[in-house]
């Protein structure tokens, strides 16, 4: 069955200030659309028809650059929608918490990792939370469309966070302000969802 683009949880304009609603539209409508009907084209026939994006990302013959690119960007982008929410910016509670101040020493001392993780990767990026089996966490950015599901790739650990540093994510609104953007995300992360892939991959 061909994987299908999923439908934004929240209307293009709910994430404003922070994130305007032609980049919604256009990010969603245009860019994840173009990687899941290049990730249909390119699995059509093969051994990875019918496996779910994860097993085919964790799978992954690294040389095969068709499925990489836009079966990260299908994935990546799957997973940007849903960490975001018109309600988000409050602080991780629980045991989620408990993690980030264990492997950081505080929220800030995490917020200020991810950010500069997401303001130094060089060109079009993800930055990227990721729990490890046993509830570890840790920060590191990725390339292009790759994630830490990918062989290789990152913290290897799962994402539970992923913010999209490619230009076209925020070039409309920021223009070169990157750093910006960054800080902005901090006002819609939906903790909630964060917190309920970290209970289930921890």
């Amino acid at each position: 069955m061909a994987f299908e683009l999923p439908k934004l949880p929240y209307a293009f304009d709910a994430l404003e200030p922070n994130i305007d609603a032609r980049t919604m539209e256009i990010h969603h409508g245009k860019h994840h659309a173009g990687y899941t009907n290049n990730l249909n084209n390119a699995i059509a026939g093969t051994a990875l028809e019918g496996k779910s994006i994860e097993s085919i990302l964790s799978g992954l013959d690294m040389n095969n650059a068709a499925v990489r690119n836009n079966g990260g960007g299908f994935y990546n982008h799957s997973l940007f929608w849903n960490v975001m929410s018109p309600n988000g910016g409050r602080k991780p509670k629980g045991e989620l918490a408990t993690a980030i101040n264990t492997a950081f020493g505080s929220f800030e001392s995490f917020k200020d990792a991810f950010s500069k993780a997401a303001a130094t990767r060089f060109g079009s990026g993800w930055a990227w939370l990721c729990v490890h089996k046993g509830g570890k966490v840790e920060v590191c950015s990725s390339a292009n469309q790759d994630n830490t599901l990918m062989p290789g790739i990152g913290c290897g650990g799962f994402p539970v966070l992923g913010l999209d540093v490619w230009e076209h994510a925020y070039y409309l609104h920021y223009q070169n302000r990157r750093p910006e953007y960054v800080e902005n995300f901090f006002n819609v992360i939906n903790w909630d969802y964060v917190a309920k892939l970290y209970a289930e991959n921890k």
